[in-house]
């Protein structure tokens, strides 16, 4: 880990038990997700790739899966996360741990500004001018904001800046759900020149603890800045560039190392919208808005020492994210020069449409499967047959078929032997869409379970048949550590308050 070669290392237990424990630096990458998430995380199936678990199995069974994937370069740690911690080796526990720290060190040696929620109710309530920019995703604000808060999302701020400068007696306040996202969005405007704006202190979290109410489902849009702002903005960006000395990579030269084999491995990453993204993006890159770039930078970028390009429109949104990136100690940061109008302008082709790639493996897992429609199903169902859902217990919690069981598709080999030995016994395994459960449907039979089918389209093709559904986490064969949701999500306020406080500890 101390070396500059190209590699990664993924924790495969399940997101709830790296939110409790990690080695630093180790990407999160759940057994269940391999097929699914593999191919954006590491295209290259030559990189080195070390894994570790709880020493219970995990990643030999990972290592197993990856191996049918064509991964050729797969090492498991010896003893997994007890052995590291037994030799006294360095552990952190929380999801998106290097941004959250990127931040904190931010806020603490730029001395960024903020206000407390009492304060900026106090604001409100004062009648001068103010505009709260709320960076969250649109999908975060469309549940609740501070109240009056406009939705312009982190890596869109650049775009704004010469607007919002336009408006020298308002006080900007820059809040996002908790820290990170609004000391990042804070410090971007301050960069750029801005004197006037602050963050909110710990958010809309922040808020709520200061017993304050949230706007529920605003019905406000998501913000645009005037296209002259806009203009401004591409100078700005050229004028960071220069004096941060960042790299910039002609369409000509990555268009050649895209198509070149055996070169250095290059992350795409387009930090415009999700809407910009499918109306046309290069092949192979992903979709990341700016702001979510650097708040889970470690959920994208897996290959340590991996060359990173940043695309936008113009290059403005992407030389804010190659400036963070850099700062976040990633060393090899460049920026699309002239963006997708470059790249088109070159003659080169852009893809249409979200990136979703067909899992790995699943036309060989589905060839072997045996399927039932949800017709079919009801009418055979009865208390004899064992209904196993392995998608996420978030997806279970809100829907899974009347009697179902749910278990992490990650610990199906490990457990279900232990709680159902009659290997004879009829199963039905389901999931939200009926992917997972094609994947599990291969285990099962791995285990010599002889009468397993997958229920076609999942729980999704059973609600559109009219049937009936459950709610809640009742059938869980297990605790349901798959899931790390957000306190401001579902979170009592002392879920918040610890978070806050866990995120404030990082720098130090």
């Amino acid at each position: 880990m101390a070396s500059d070669q190209l590699f990664a290392v993924f924790d495969v237990r399940e997101r709830g038990e790296y939110n409790e424990g990690q080695i630093p630096g180790a990407t999160s990458l759940p057994r269940s997700q391999i097929e699914f998430r593999i191919q954006s995380l590491v295209p290259d199936w030559k990189i080195s790739l070390m894994l570790y678990d709880g020493a219970d199995g995990r990643a030999e069974l990972a290592a197993k899966t990856l191996d049918e994937l064509g991964y050729s370069e797969v090492s498991i740690l010896e003893g997994g996360l007890p052995a590291w911690r037994k030799e006294g080796r360095q552990t952190v526990s929380g999801v998106n741990v290097p941004s959250k720290a990127f931040g904190e060190k931010v806020h603490h040696e730029r001395n960024i500004p903020d206000v407390t929620s009492a304060e900026l109710k106090t604001l409100c309530e004062s009648g001068n001018e103010l505009l709260i920019l709320d960076v969250r995703t649109p999908e975060e604000y469309g549940r609740f904001c501070i109240p009056g808060g406009l939705n312009v999302p982190g890596g869109d701020l650049i775009l704004w800046a010469e607007e919002l400068r336009q408006k020298k007696d308002a006080t900007l306040i820059v809040n996002c759900a908790g820290r990170t996202r609004s000391i990042v969005g804070t410090a971007a405007l301050r960069r750029l020149g801005l004197t006037n704006v602050r963050a909110l202190k710990n958010g809309t979290m922040g808020w709520v603890l200061a017993g304050l109410e949230l706007e529920k489902n605003p019905a406000r849009a998501l913000q645009q800045a005037t296209p002259e702002s806009r203009s401004a903005a591409l100078s700005l960006a050229q004028q960071i560039a220069t004096e941060e000395k960042l790299a910039w990579i002609p369409s000509q030269e990555l268009s050649r190392r895209l198509s070149q084999s055996g070169g250095r491995f290059i992350y795409l990453i387009d930090v415009r919208s999700e809407a910009e993204f499918e109306s046309g993006h290069i092949a192979g890159a992903i979709s990341v808005p700016g702001g979510q770039a650097v708040q889970r930078a470690d959920d994208f970028v897996a290959v340590r020492n991996a060359d990173i390009v940043f695309i936008s429109n113009e290059s403005a949104r992407a030389v804010m994210g190659a400036y963070w990136y850099r700062l976040m100690g990633f060393p090899h940061v460049a920026i699309l020069q002239g963006g997708l109008r470059s790249w088109t302008e070159c003659g080169y082709q852009l893809a249409r449409g979200a990136a979703v790639d067909e899992p790995l493996g699943l036309a060989a897992a589905q060839h072997g499967a045996t399927f039932v429609d949800s017709r079919g199903f009801a009418a055979e169902a009865d208390d004899s047959i064992l209904i196993l859902d392995v998608g996420t217990s978030l997806d279970f919690e809100s829907a899974h078929l009347p009697g179902a069981k749910w278990i992490a598709r990650g610990w199906l080999e490990l457990e279900l032997l232990r709680q159902y030995p009659d290997r004879e016994r009829r199963i039905v395994v389901t999931c939200a869409d009926g992917r997972q459960s094609i994947f599990a449907a291969r285990s099962l039979f791995g285990l010599d379970y002889k009468n397993v089918r997958v229920l076609a389209g999942g729980v999704r093709a059973w609600r559109e048949a009219g049937m009936q559904t459950e709610t809640g986490l009742d059938g869980c064969l297990m605790e349901a550590k798959d899931v790390v949701l957000s306190p401001s999500i579902r979170g009592t306020k002392e879920d918040m308050q610890r978070y806050l406080d866990w995120e404030t500890k990082l720098e130090r």
